[in-house]
């Protein structure tokens, strides 16, 4: 066995006897780390300075308790969580997330993912991650508020423009960044971009709503372009509803694609006609006021169908995926329905959407795999983007701030393809991105020394 592939394996099972029963954490650390034998067998530096060792260990793990009081005056008590991962490349940057399934180990993983992310957008941006086992859906406006005053009476000891800016994610949305920023101004006595993700009347920046979605949709077509191939034409299945999903869709649309399913908790429709801008506008509708279920979309439109409880992966045919909606949607049944249904691309809107069985069927059958912390990185890209234009007290136009996120997901798919090629794996974006991303937070490590 090689050095390096020793020093992985010493460090996976370090890693898993101090993180026991946090699957998904252990998951993305595995992905990683597999990828990494080239780069160590060529810099044996990284090994001796303990890298891997290091950038596994979160920097900060703050846990707090989240006291709020309901509309009829009922007391609950929900978790808080931030986790600063890596502040090698920049402040530790990466969203917040309000749901049942909040816990340490997931937001691990999905902190841990960040610092590649931020890495590949090229921006100076470390990686962290945050939120609470709080769930907004049923809850009314005050009472979101009251919980999210309490969250940031807590959290702004641990923020700053300079230090961590955290952003929306599931269950966070314009609405709760609103009541977070107003909270953390009140208490600092401040006016600064320490959230990013807020309306555009006070320091948001044109395309954040959209990024994520849009940036996802760009990395696609640089991957067609592959093939001399476009998504002109293509039927294309997209998991979720929310956020992601929507503006995925809303870009498809306009790049002459063809989108024909959406999800939520309870199910997915499936609609063979397509769903068109006026379809959508009932969806954007539908979830971002009503906060109603994706269900309905096949009661208002006939050519819809509705299947209850399942995901879009093996209900019907399409030539791209965009799962967009939650970590390990796509497991290995749905990868082997998928390519029997004809999918040749697999674009990762959501946080590691697939499981390991999942990506090894796509590489193992040719199709064209953009990996979440290289196909999603258009939404934090656009986060820093926002840092940038509030630091410089003005406001970039939509059509500059979509110039600049179509040409970072450009050169993110050129950094992943430009490296996979560089180290012998043509064509996997999944080693690629793993490299690119980990070669400079590694350097920027060595140069700060042992801290």
């Amino acid at each position: 066995m090689s050095q390096a592939r020793q020093s992985i394996q010493d460090t996976l099972e370090r890693v898993s006897n101090r993180n026991p029963g946090e699957a998904e954490f252990l998951q993305a650390v595995r992905e990683v780390l597999d990828s990494l034998e080239p780069i160590l067998d060529r810099n044996p530096e990284y090994i001796r300075a303990g890298i891997l060792d290091r950038i596994v260990e979160p920097e900060r793990q703050i846990l707090f308790r989240v006291p709020w009081q309901d509309d009829q005056g009922r007391v609950h008590v929900n978790r808080g969580f931030r986790i600063e991962f890596s502040s090698a490349i920049g402040p530790y940057k990466g969203g917040l997330r309000f749901h049942p399934s909040v816990n340490a180990g997931i937001l691990k993983f999905l902190g841990f993912e960040q610092i590649f992310k931020n890495a590949l957008t090229t921006l100076p941006m470390g990686g962290g991650k945050g939120g609470s086992d709080f769930d907004p859906k049923g809850k009314s406006d005050d009472e979101v508020m009251r919980f999210c005053q309490s969250f940031m009476t807590e959290l702004f000891r641990h923020i700053g423009p300079d230090t961590d800016v955290p952003a929306g994610d599931i269950g966070v949305g314009a609405r709760e960044i609103g009541f977070l920023f107003g909270q953390y101004k009140r208490i600092r006595n401040e006016f600064t971009g320490v959230l990013t993700g807020k309306r555009l009347a006070w320091g948001g920046s044109l395309i954040r709503p959209e990024a994520t979605g849009y940036g996802c949709v760009y990395f696609a077509e640089e991957m067609l372009k592959t093939r001399n191939e476009s998504l002109a034409g293509k039927v294309c299945a997209v998991s979720g509803s929310g956020n992601v999903a929507q503006y995925t869709v809303e870009k498809l649309l306009q790049l002459g694609a063809k989108p024909i399913t959406l999800s939520d908790s309870n199910g997915t429709i499936v609609d063979p006609e397509g769903i068109t801008e006026e379809k959508l506008a009932f969806v954007m509708e539908l979830k971002n006021v009503q906060r109603g279920r994706i269900r309905e979309y096949a009661e208002r439109f006939k050519s819809a169908r509705f299947f209850p409880d399942t995901t879009p992966w093996q209900v019907t045919c399409f030539d791209c995926a965009f799962p967009s909606a939650t970590q390990n949607e796509i497991n290995g049944e749905d990868a082997k329905a998928m390519l029997q249904n004809g999918c040749t691309l697999v674009a990762e809107g959501a946080n590691m959407p697939s499981t390991p069985e999942a990506v090894d069927l796509y590489r193992a059958h040719g199709v064209l795999f953009g990996p979440a912390k290289a196909a999603n990185a258009g939404g934090v890209a656009v986060s820093g983007l926002e840092m940038s234009q509030n630091s410089m007290r003005l406001q970039w136009s939509r059509e500059e701030v979509d110039r600049r996120l179509r040409e970072i997901m450009v050169n993110i798919h050129r950094q992943c393809w430009k490296t996979a090629e560089e180290y012998g794996r043509s064509g996997d974006l999944v080693v690629g991105a793993n490299i690119a991303a980990f070669v400079k937070v590694a350097d920027a490590m060595l140069d700060q020394g042992l801290v």
